[in-house]
């Protein structure tokens, strides 16, 4: 227990420092928009290639089970509010965490284990300013654009095949998805995102940041990174879904 009292002290002062550090001069406004760069744009196709067919199958899933009660038309809703609200935040952050939060961990890990970091302090630069705030700063913008573009091309998806292959009437689907979507729906999920995007590139900075031990301690932390990101984010997820209303519309 005191050793994980003291790992989440830790980590809590190093996010504080590292903060404190993003908002002082000098301001790395061009490291975080190479970090955003490598974070979004590069993280563009594995989310929409995700998207598209977490949205299809989704729809078809759905189909089957509404079609039992005969309810089909809440497939647009249900595969609308699905995306919003859970499987676009969950999904995009974890894919995210997998590409990008696992690299930022390798990267800074290299760094540590080779004493560039310690190179960068002896030529007066702050590693927590220069590497590391930017980073989280990138995440944080980052998680909530690329859950707007699952969002969007999950729902793509799902149309295609609701009225495609399970023949729902388009304009029954479009009515429905306009009738449950609510404003407050966009911003649950969007809420969650940033939440995500803190907990990767500050956990992915604070392991790397901590390597110990040559090649194989990169390794270890990478997996580290990776794994613990991704149990807080679905754990955080639990108590963000609970604490964060939602605005849908009773029918």
């Amino acid at each position: 227990m005191k050793k994980v009292l003291a790992v989440i002290g830790s980590y809590s002062l190093f996010v504080a420092d590292s903060f404190r550090w993003g908002f002082r001069p000098p301001f790395r406004y061009k490291q975080v928009i190479a970090e955003l760069e490598f974070i979004g744009n590069q993280s563009l196709f594995i989310i929409s290639l995700t998207a598209i067919f977490s949205g299809a199958v989704f729809a078809y899933t759905s189909w089957i089970g509404f079609r039992i009660v005969g309810t089909t038309d809440l497939v647009a809703p249900a595969v609308g509010l699905a995306l919003l609200l859970e499987i676009g935040p969950i999904l995009t952050a974890l894919v995210t965490i997998g590409r990008a939060g696992g690299a930022m961990a390798a990267q800074l890990g290299t760094m540590k284990v080779t004493e560039q970091l310690d190179a960068l302090t002896v030529m007066g630069i702050e590693a927590k300013n220069y590497l590391i705030a930017p980073k989280i700063i990138a995440s944080i913008l980052a998680l909530p654009l690329l859950t707007a573009v699952f969002a969007l091309v999950g729902n793509l998806g799902g149309y295609f095949v609701a009225t495609r292959v399970c023949n729902i009437d388009p304009g029954l689907y479009a009515y429905k998805l306009k009738f449950y979507l609510t404003p407050m729906a966009f911003f649950h999920g969007f809420i969650k995102a940033y939440f995500f995007g803190f907990i990767m590139g500050s956990v992915a900075c604070y392991r790397g940041y901590r390597t110990r031990g040559g090649a194989s301690g990169v390794g270890k932390a990478t997996n580290d990174a990776v794994v613990y990101a991704m149990v807080l984010v679905l754990v955080v997820d639990y108590f963000l879904t609970i604490l964060i209303p939602t605005g849908i519309k009773s029918p």
